[in-house]
């Protein structure tokens, strides 16, 4: 018997949509980014886009554990010498949440070309409405990404 290797044309997307109020940031991150991947599906191949699009609500009620939002620094460049600046995970918090969860997400995918076009099927919104209905996305219940009662300090 053969090995099967799906097609870029065979690959159906799906559309899921999670709350992220009271997850924590990185093990939210990690299972948006398996989605995005496509790692929960039998035809799962490393150099093919068969994951799905992911919508985050509710962004800003993410959670960072440790004091790692006052500690932990975001950074950004603007291309110039003496251009780099940095803000607090608290900061952005604050101001930008989407972007949080975007950069955790953006790590855990892989670096190049195909890792840019499977963050595109990431959409992010601070609060809890998005303009996706159309598509129908299912719920996604991710229950290791939960804030429990034995990790708050």
């Amino acid at each position: 018997m053969r090995t099967y290797s799906p097609k870029a044309s065979e690959v159906v997307h799906g559309w899921y949509v999670v709350d992220a109020e009271g997850m924590v940031l990185g093990r939210l991150a990690t299972e948006v980014a398996r989605i995005l991947r496509g790692k929960h599906k039998p035809i799962f191949v490393p150099h093919l886009d068969t994951g799905d699009h992911v919508v985050v609500v509710n962004a800003s009620r993410v959670h960072m554990t440790a004091g790692k939002a006052e500690r932990e620094l975001a950074y950004r460049h603007s291309g110039y010498p003496g251009g780099l600046k940095s803000r607090s995970y608290a900061e952005l918090l604050d101001t930008k949440p989407e972007e949080v969860v975007r950069r955790a997400v953006r790590g855990m995918l892989p670096k190049g070309p195909l890792g840019r076009q499977m963050l595109t099927k990431l959409k992010v919104y601070a609060g809890p409405t998005h303009p996706h209905a159309a598509q129908s996305p299912e719920p996604l219940d991710l229950p290791d990404a939960r804030r429990t009662a034995s990790s708050r300090g």
